[in-house]
């Protein structure tokens, strides 16, 4: 059984354990533990997914919560993936930010297709300004 939460406290440790389990940590400053810090404390929201008490998937994202939500990370351990799991992160974040916000991503290139599969719509205008 998954158990879902909204867990502000995460540690850095949990957080970094499961982008490794998942291959997020590819495209996150894994190692830079301050940086991931300031990722987990600056996050305005944290739902989290747990099987017997280890941290199975996450999703983290910033949120004013009257407008726009950004989901900057959706991690689910590999060992877990294709059970729904990250449709469930995303529901929760969508409903704990409010859905009369937009709730927006950049996809990574290895889950570009997942994104439809779950519902969510293609938008072809997103800029950038890349890190310095």
């Amino acid at each position: 059984m998954i158990e879902y939460n909204i867990e502000p406290d995460l540690s850095v440790d949990e957080y970094l354990d499961v982008l490794l389990r998942s291959t997020l940590a590819e495209r996150r400053p894994a190692d830079d533990r301050e940086k991931l810090s300031k990722m987990v404390a600056n996050a305005d929201i944290l739902v989290t997914a747990r099987s017997e008490g280890r941290l199975i998937g996450i999703a983290r994202s910033m949120s004013d919560f009257a407008h726009a939500t950004y989901l900057a990370d959706l991690a689910v351990d590999e060992a877990f993936q294709k059970q729904g799991i990250g449709k469930e992160l995303i529901s929760r974040t969508h409903e704990a930010a409010g859905k009369h916000t937009i709730l927006l991503l950049l996809a990574a290139p290895k889950a570009a297709s997942y994104y439809p599969h779950i519902g969510m719509e293609k938008h072809d205008s997103c800029w950038i300004i890349p890190r310095s």
